[in-house]
């Protein structure tokens, strides 16, 4: 059942209209079993000052594009009532009409675009509306004897209406239905929603849930005689097996599903998902298609099923099948475009935005991980729906030229167009050694502002840390992962590129960036600091590079690895024999690397900074002294030797890595490999030749 989760505190300290219905609206949205992720909509009739100091009646309406759970004042547009109802008297409307109109009827022009549902609020004479689409009543809404079974649980109190595409029509289909039956307290709109109203914010809200809940005890005292979804066919795997599973397969599926457009890839397998995808009924339920418009528009019309036996099939099957399968559902989903397509549309990307399987639960697919996140959020609210509606009787869904004419909404896809250009690396994921340090902080950084997700590994877990919740703090949730890890340890680094495919789906760009540095006299150079050295800067950057070469490699969209290195990869300094020659060794290494992933998209270039001494883990322990030593020096004499020293005389910072790292892992460098770029300030000793 849904609760009730109004607090009158709370809701006291609203000091307008306004705010009561940004506090209402967070409400509904805050349950998604009530309010779909950017679905249903909001609004209050209020009487407002204009530009010219008239009282003049407004309703505030849900601005296009927000989501009610996080809406705030800013997300809602008013509207002047006197233009906006006169259209009550037209026989018809088209969408484009209606846009153009009601932009003239804004209270302000700086207003978000008001839903395309505003005239459902505006035809109908109460003060506060909810439109929602909660699991039970689109059950209900989607169930084949729906109409007859609103009837046993709601008698004449509401209306229905047959399933119209939101607009102008349905705004007035239902403004006559409640006209008509004035002891109506509730709409219900086939295979859409729910509308509800009330005098006070409070009162709309306590009959939204009232309403819901009529239905869902309704559903909940439906007897039980056959097993949900037909029962188990198939019995899930343990977590870990599903893990050591997915790993496998989450990079071909990312392969396969980025043909188009590159994509993130995410799994679930919550125990709502498993018992779906292991029932005996999941391959016929999951393809009549979505359960509402809201819906479609992330999930498509209908998921892919991978029908795999998890206790007898191997993975090379399920990895046959998922190749198999993916090929047919795009080649599905053209033709289904092809039959539908009016002049002028152009297809969108036809891979599958929700994949499930067996034993394993749901992959999801979207331009970044949140997006991923939502399909697979609203694919859960399908599999409430699909249970509440074979509880009732049959599940149906939108026909198909139905779903295409969602899918394919002139005004949805406007939508679309307003969002901003996606940047150099939307759609991308970044590996990062060294994430804690100055340099791994500036990059990571610069990448995520730029669209990428990263995984941020350091030894120093905190620090990772902190710089990813730094990052998801500023961009978004999903956006930075940290993970510990050691380079020197082949299974940690294993491990750690695991843990970027269980996130992500995969990896497209490695800085290669961990780092320590030692100082001493050759003859006192020890065994245990030339091993470390070596096993941190040079086995290191192996053991990660190969890792994530035969990763990208897998998922077939080439990729990008860019070495940390030093000038003193090139330039014998003194007193640094252990760290020059593994220095040394990364830019070679790297070199081989870029001539074995040319055929398959692979490049590998290198970065050669020298003396990043702020913000640097390396610069503040015993490396600052010694090398201070080996001049003679101070030790805070350091950075004005080494700005004296460059040709440009200038310091070398963090950020100034960043940029050159993220110009090589860029499509401006695109048909660059192999290559050294110093960002020493113009040390000649180590200009490159």
């Amino acid at each position: 059942m849904v609760a009730n989760l109004w607090k009158h505190d709370a809701a006291e300290q609203a000091s307008s209209g306004l705010e009561e219905l940004v506090y209402r609206s967070n409400l509904l949205g805050k349950d998604r079993a009530v309010a779909n992720w950017g679905g249903g909509n909001t609004s209050v009739k209020t009487v407002e000052t204009d530009f010219r100091g008239r009282q003049v009646e407004v309703m505030w309406v849900k601005g296009s594009g927000s989501d009610l759970a996080g809406m705030q004042a800013r997300h809602f547009t008013g509207l002047r009532l006197e233009d906006v109802r006169p259209l009550l008297e037209r026989d018809e409307m088209t969408d484009e009409e209606m846009v153009s109109y009601l932009s003239h009827c804004m209270l302000d022009s700086k207003h978000p675009r008001p839903s395309i549902e505003t005239l459902l609020h505006a035809f109908l004479p109460f003060a506060h509306i909810d439109h929602t689409h909660p699991d039970a009543i689109i059950s209900l809404c989607s169930c084949e004897q729906g109409k007859e079974i609103a009837r046993e649980i709601y008698g004449d109190r509401f209306v229905w209406v047959p399933y119209v595409r939101p607009g102008f029509a349905l705004s007035k289909l239902i403004a006559e239905g409640v006209k008509n039956n004035p002891q109506a307290e509730l709409v219900l709109m086939e295979k859409h929603g729910l509308v509800t109203w009330g005098e006070t914010s409070e009162a709309c809200y306590l009959q939204t849930i009232a309403i819901i809940n009529e239905a869902q005890a309704y559903i909940e005292a439906q007897a039980q005689q056959t097993p949900l979804f037909g029962g188990e066919k198939y019995a899930s795997l343990t977590p870990s097996e599903r893990q050591d599973i997915l790993a496998q397969v989450l990079p071909l599926v990312r392969g396969a599903v980025s043909d188009e457009q590159g994509m993130i890839v995410t799994y679930d397998d919550a125990e709502d998902v498993l018992t779906f995808v292991n029932s005996h009924n999941a391959s016929e339920l999951s393809q009549i298609g979505a359960a509402c418009p809201d819906h479609l528009v992330h999930t498509k019309r209908v998921p892919l099923y991978i029908d795999w036996e998890p206790r007898s099939d191997n993975v090379s099957l399920l990895i046959e099948k998922l190749q198999a399968g993916i090929i047919s559902f795009k080649d599905a989903y053209r033709a289904y475009f092809a039959r539908n397509k009016n002049e002028g549309d152009k297809i969108a990307n036809s891979a599958p935005r929700v994949i499930l399987i067996p034993g394993l639960g749901m992959i999801n697919t979207g331009r970044s991980w949140f997006m991923a996140q939502v399909s697979g959020a609203l694919y859960h609210r399908a599999i409430a729906v699909m249970e509440g509606a074979t509880k009732l009787g049959s599940f149906t869904s939108l026909s198909e030229k139905e779903a295409y004419d969602v899918e394919y909404w002139p005004l949805e896809l406007y939508k679309l167009s307003l969002l901003p250009p996606e940047a150099e690396f939307s759609r991308k994921i970044g590996f990062i050694t060294g994430g804690a340090g100055a340099i791994g902080r500036a990059t990571a950084q610069r990448m995520v502002a730029e669209g990428m997700h990263v995984v941020l590994t350091d030894i120093n877990l905190e620090g990772a840390q902190q710089v990813a919740q730094d990052i998801n703090q500023k961009f978004g949730e999903g956006r930075a992962l940290a993970v510990k890890v050691d380079v020197t340890d082949e299974e940690a680094v294993k491990n750690s590129v695991r843990e970027a495919v269980l996130a992500y789906g995969g990896i497209d760009v490695v800085v290669n960036n961990a780092g320590l540095a030692t100082s001493s006299p050759f003859e006192k150079t020890s065994l245990r600091e030339w091993n470390l050295n070596i096993n941190v800067l040079a086995t290191g950057y192996f053991l990660v590079a190969r890792e994530t070469f035969a990763l990208m490699k897998q998922q077939g969209l080439g990729g990008c690895l860019v070495f940390v290195s030093s000038k003193n990869g090139v330039y014998a300094g003194k007193n640094v024999a252990a760290y020059s020659a593994s220095k040394a060794a990364e830019v070679h290494l790297a070199r081989c690397i870029a001539t074995e992933g040319g055929p398959y998209g692979i490049r590998v270039n290198t970065v050669l900074p020298d003396a990043i001494l702020q913000g640097s883990s390396i610069w503040n322990s015993h490396w600052r002294e010694e090398r201070a030593a080996a001049y003679e020096i101070k030790p805070d004499e350091l950075e004005e030797y080494y700005r004296k020293r460059t040709t440009l005389l200038v310091n070398v910072f963090p950020e100034d890595v960043a940029e050159s790292i993220v110009f090589l892992a860029s499509s401006k460098a695109a048909k660059t490999t192999g290559c050294m770029i110093t960002v020493d300030g113009g040390i000649a000793a180590a200009f490159t030749r």
